[in-house]
């Protein structure tokens, strides 16, 4: 039998990210490449990626990437998107038939918009209405999960390693001028499709290296909004809080930062700016519910952007890396080495520091 320190236990899941400040676009490839030096701390359960960028012929209409268990539910979520929405194209996402990924459900993408008429009579703009149909149909639409909601964006992701999920998916065919990546070690909950990282609402994606002991307090407070936690893994109430504090709250990145990865007391007490003290105050008093406890480092992708983010403890590894108009961002520099083997300025963010990278306006 095998004693503790005989067996290598990794740190759990691996993130990688890289994004064009100019808006230039990579393939794919790139960002499946970087997923191999870290293999493993993925165990094959779950991988997946984030691509911005990818459809600009159809970049101002939603991308809905929907799992089907079978072709009467595919039906049953067309009729209901047509209610609400004039569908301007539908297909299968194409995929590579390859030995490593098995038991694939039915994998569908729709290019929609949303119907004034509709939005109208729900007193709803085109975002709450594309959130709340996405929430919707994975709560109360049996064998069907939306895993993507984006304009110009999508998510792809699936259960094996994610390099192997990168050919899976031809993720050689698409780019981009941002990429975000996982692989995944599931602790607590189960490896299937639908509970792979990126955690996607609209164009927010999150990609999450660790576990969250606050779970249960996040999402009770999140779901008062009309959240649902349906995806049986902790990462995805991340992405439902970030959305509830940027798009529904009004809240800057920094600020979202610092709800989810709050300063101390005492670190906030001994602030010599009065008006940063306030704020952090105001922002640990208002929302003390969505401060996220437990190991984590998380890349959250947004259209034009990235936000890398530790745990105020740091305790989880990540490294930051750059070269002319790219940043790059993993779990380990060994996956920036493969992205850009010249890569220069590498360095780990402070815990709760967050690092905000953004294209340049209009560059994408």
């Amino acid at each position: 039998m095998k004693r503790e320190g005989e067996v290598r236990i990794p740190s759990g899941c691996a993130i990688a990210a890289v994004i064009s400040k100019d808006g230039n676009r990579m393939s794919g490839q790139l960002i499946a490449d970087a997923m191999v030096p870290m293999h493993d701390r993925s165990n094959g359960l779950g991988g997946g990626f984030a691509g911005y960028g990818i459809y600009p012929e159809y970049k101002d209409y939603y991308a809905l990437h929907i799992f089907f268990d079978d072709r009467p539910s595919r039906i049953d979520c067309e009729t209901f998107l047509k209610e609400r929405f004039e569908i301007v194209k539908s297909e299968v996402i194409p995929t590579r038939k390859i030995p490593q990924i098995t038991d694939e459900p039915m994998i569908w993408r729709y290019f929609v918009a949303p119907l004034h008429s509709v939005m109208a009579s729900m007193q709803l703009d085109e975002k709450a209405l594309v959130s709340r149909t996405a929430v919707q149909i994975n709560t109360e639409h049996k064998g069907a999960y939306v895993f993507s909601s984006g304009k110009n964006m999508g998510a792809f992701k699936a259960v094996g390693f994610p390099e192997d999920v990168g050919k899976f998916y031809r993720l050689d065919e698409y780019e981009g001028y941002s990429w975000t990546a996982h692989g995944r070690y599931p602790t607590n909950t189960p490896g299937w499709w639908g509970g792979a990282h990126p955690f996607t609402l609209l164009d927010y994606s999150v990609v999450h290296n660790g576990e969250i002991s606050s779970y249960d307090a996040n999402r009770r407070f999140i779901e008062m909004f009309g959240y649902k936690c349906t995806l049986q893994t902790d990462t995805e109430v991340i992405t439902y809080i970030l959305d509830y504090l940027l798009r529904v709250q009004g809240l800057t990145l920094k600020e979202a930062a610092s709800v989810i990865a709050a300063p101390f007391w005492s670190t906030i007490n001994d602030k010599s700016d009065i008006e940063d003290k306030n704020k952090h105050i105001y922002l640990r008093t208002m929302f003390p519910s969505l401060l996220i406890t437990g190991p984590f480092s998380i890349v959250f992708g947004y259209n034009g952007g990235l936000m890398a983010l530790n745990d105020r403890l740091k305790l989880r590894s990540m490294v930051v890396g750059e070269k002319d108009d790219k940043v790059f961002i993993a779990s380990e520099e060994a996956a920036i080495r493969v992205m850009q083997p010249d890569a220069e300025n590498i360095w780990s963010p402070a815990g709760g520091e967050p690092v905000i990278v953004e294209v340049k306006e209009g560059a994408y």
